[in-house]
């Protein structure tokens, strides 16, 4: 007997609402020994972390120094940056504003924290180019200094890049964002970014 299409669309739509996730009857193995209930619970709601992270929601100014290459003078810029957290709490997400040699700039980043794969994660895309730049990472000193690894395209080679992200907060209301990256004529890491911003 074919099941009619309304209520198969029904049944599928039950199992993506309840997380995509069938549950067979019966015994199941748990070798964690945590409860169904209570890893839904741990995943699904906001955390310590995430706290952490919502200290950037706000106003801010920033300042930004560029090096093309190891022992050149940087490029600088400012601009503006806003965030807000958004789906209760679970996500930051910035926008970020100046000019940049002559071009106007636009950049937007969301950050959050992964309970399952327990680290913090982020992506940003920006006018500047047409990827989008995934990292992942982790958070120490109470959450004051994180520092991730992303992952990009190369403009230059069009292979992987990664390069390593590291933010400091001084206080609540001023943090630096220092971006490192490989010489590929001499394979050493060096400061590529460094961005630090005030609270409005």
């Amino acid at each position: 007997m074919q099941v009619p299409t309304k209520l198969a669309l029904l049944a599928l739509s039950l199992v993506l609402l309840s997380g995509g996730v069938a549950v067979a009857e019966g015994p199941q193995e748990n070798p964690t020994g945590v409860s169904k209930e209570v890893a839904v619970g741990k995943v699904m709601a906001p955390g310590e972390m995430h706290k952490h992270l919502a200290k950037m929601a706000g106003d801010w100014t920033f300042t930004n120094r560029m090096w093309m290459a190891p022992g050149q003078p940087p490029l600088e810029w400012s601009g503006t940056m806003h965030a807000e957290t958004i789906l209760g709490g679970r996500y930051v997400q910035s926008i970020w504003m100046g000019s940049f040699m002559g071009q106007e700039f636009e950049g937007r980043g969301t950050e959050g924290y992964d309970h399952v794969a327990q680290q913090y994660a982020s992506s940003w895309v920006d006018s500047l180019g047409s990827g989008i730049v995934l990292a992942t990472g982790t958070c120490e000193d109470g959450g004051r200094k994180c520092t991730t690894t992303r992952s990009s395209s190369d403009p230059v080679t069009g292979g992987p890049s990664t390069m390593k992200t590291v933010v400091s907060w001084i206080d609540d209301d001023n943090f630096k964002r220092e971006m490192y990256a490989k010489d590929p004529a001499s394979g050493q890491e060096y400061k590529a970014m460094e961005i630090v911003a005030k609270r409005k």
